[in-house]
């Protein structure tokens, strides 16, 4: 599984395609993009509906991705050599390709998404339903658990403690925008230190560390019991 906090260079803000999607009542099975279209809805409440979040570094927003768009950019940032040491998916396109064809094509339990900063395209991310994962094998999963993967894209963008700042905004989100879910999970590899300390500086805790197919990692839990202490 894919750990969190790693990155490539920034790119230029295309016009139109980079706004908040319109929203979409939670619960709901189907969203509407820039243009207006109806597009399928996910097992999320609608994650490119939930509009903008304020951060300390400007306006955030994730937009779920769409390979002809965005595959050249995310294929760069997963040959960058710091994120292909934890996911894996350093190649030609097509490698990406496939990771991202495989939760298109899903069930809307995994929804892959840029991470839009300032009207600027700088991060990766994956928001899926823990419980309905493989990984809830592996703790004891509530309903509605849900999990976020996180890479960003710019060199520049690490070490500056950026990740923290943006897995809060993200997590506030999930909080905000998903009334049945009382945790945000996540499960970095324990090996990868500055992912551990950004999801710990974003107010989660680690719980426990655990054994998955590809790596020991850490599991780290954001609850919503404790957000007005954090």
């Amino acid at each position: 599984m894919p750990s969190a906090d790693a990155e490539v260079t920034p790119a230029l803000r295309p016009p139109g395609d980079f706004l908040p999607s319109p929203g979409t009542a939670p619960g709901s099975r189907t969203a509407t993009d820039t243009r207006g279209s109806v597009v399928p809805g996910d097992l999320l409440d609608g994650v490119g509906g939930w509009g903008r979040a304020a951060t300390p570094a400007g306006a955030f927003h994730l937009l779920p991705v769409r390979i002809g768009r965005d595959l050249p950019r995310i294929s760069r940032w997963m040959n960058d050599p710091a994120v292909a040491a934890f996911w894996d998916l350093a190649g030609p396109e097509t490698v990406t390709a496939a990771h991202l064809r495989r939760q298109l094509a899903g069930d809307g339990r995994s929804v892959p998404c840029l991470g839009v900063l300032e009207g600027t395209p700088m991060s990766y991310w994956e928001i899926y339903r823990a419980d309905l994962d493989p990984l809830a094998r592996s703790y004891p999963a509530r309903p509605h658990d849900t999990g976020i993967h996180l890479l960003l894209g710019a060199v520049a963008d690490r070490g500056r403690g950026l990740g923290g700042v943006l897995l809060r905004a993200v997590a506030d989100l999930v909080l905000d925008r998903r009334p049945a879910c009382v945790r945000v999970v996540a499960e970095p590899d324990l090996r990868n230190t500055p992912s551990v300390t950004a999801f710990l500086t974003a107010g989660f805790r680690f719980s426990a560390e655990i054994d998955l197919p590809a790596k020991r990692a850490a599991l780290m839990i954001r609850d919503r019991a404790l957000r007005e202490w954090l």
